[in-house]
This record gives structure tokens, C-alpha cells and sequence, in this order.
């Protein structure tokens, strides 16, 4: 977000731990940045390891709702800016967005 304030960007900061995706939505923000559900799994985290995701036999339709369902599975940030996004991390991906 300091590279968005430094580069004097309005933008809205969505946190989806108080304001969820729906699963509509996530597909709109993963179609932007091309990316697949499961390019953006935190795989370190707790829940994934609980659900078992280590498996390529898992839908992305089943990581999608796994996705909505877990927030916390999400990497953060992601960057919308129009018709694209991206992943925040490393942050070259934003600046791709200039």
C-alpha cells in the first residue's frame, strides 16, 4: 500500500477477514490476474494442511470454496486496478500495473 500512496493511487483497501469474497468475486479477481485458485494458496498456512491441499487431484472449484470458506488461505495483497490484478508479493507485480 506505500507504493500505491507513493505513487499518489486512490484506492480502496478491502479486508476480507471483515468483508468476505464471494465466490463470484474471487473468480472476477483471479480471472484479472490470470491466476488459478491455487496459485494463490497460502500453503504454510494451518487450514491448508488440515484440508489436505499437497494433493494436484483437488479441484479448483473445491480450493475456490475452500478459498471464500478460509480467508486466510488467500495470499494478501492482491491488486485490482481496472481490468487487471495481481498478486502484491513481490511488489514488481504492482508496478506492472502503472
Amino acid at each position: 500500500m506505500q507504493l500505491l500512496k507513493e505513487e499518489g493511487l486512490d484506492f480502496e483497501r478491502v479486508n476480507y477477514f471483515v468483508d468476505p469474497l464471494d465466490e463470484i468475486t474471487l473468480r472476477e479477481i483471479l480471472s484479472k490476474a490470470g491466476l488459478s485458485p491455487r496459485d494463490v494458496l497460502r500453503t504454510r498456512d494451518r487450514v491448508y494442511s488440515e484440508l489436505n491441499f499437497d494433493s494436484d487431484d483437488v479441484s479448483d472449484d473445491v480450493l475456490l470454496a475452500a478459498l471464500v470458506e478460509h480467508p486466510s488461505l488467500l495470499q494478501r495483497p492482491i491488486i485490482v486496478r481496472g481490468d487487471s490484478a495481481v498478486l502484491g508479493r513481490p511488489i514488481e507485480n504492482v508496478r506492472a500495473l502503472f
